[in-house]
């Protein structure tokens, strides 16, 4: 994951289409310093869940990600300042319960963990599983597209932006 987020950063500051801190430039790096593995248990112990092992891996290379293209992706937060879909933004929900069709998607939100997006125009949040030993849900999330985009994982999904990035001529 390490290759495709620093491809990811290479890409977006080299296209130069959004603001970047000179710092960011000069290391062509969008990620932060890694957070530790006391820093992710005592998220974890917050949440009273364990994260899932591609995100506790993303972490562990860095704690958050900007955004590589503003109002498209969403920017990924540090590891304390995750929580809740329904702590961070509850009238996100309400919304939603006003479409009868969307309940299922009113009750994966009020399940998920928003890990990126805060305060932008758009949500990544995981999605933990009902049923013990199923997968996790991975979601980008914006009125906007309507509703949510599904990824089979964190990989597929930083896979997707850099595709989106940089697509094959």
């Amino acid at each position: 994951m390490k290759k495709i987020l620093k491809k990811i950063s290479e890409t977006a500051i080299r296209q130069g289409v959004f603001t970047f801190t000179d710092d960011q430039k000069k290391s062509k790096w969008l990620g932060y310093e890694p957070a530790t593995k006391d820093e992710i248990k005592q998220s974890e112990d917050r949440l009273g869940l364990e994260l899932p092992a591609d995100y506790k891996a993303f972490l562990l290379i860095t704690n958050g990600f900007a955004s590589p293209n503003e109002h498209v992706e969403p920017s990924f937060a540090k590891v304390d300042e995750i929580g809740f879909l329904k702590d961070i933004d509850p009238k996100i929900i309400e919304d939603w319960l006003v479409h009868d069709e969307s309940f299922d998607i009113v009750v994966q939100l009020s399940r998920s963990i928003l890990v990126g997006g805060i305060n932008e125009e758009q949500y990544f949040l995981l999605i933990p599983p009902i049923i013990e030993n199923t997968g996790w849900k991975y979601w980008k999330f914006a009125t906007w597209i309507p509703g949510e985009d599904d990824y089979e994982g964190l990989e597929n999904y930083f896979i997707n932006v850099l595709d989106f990035l940089a697509p094959e001529s």
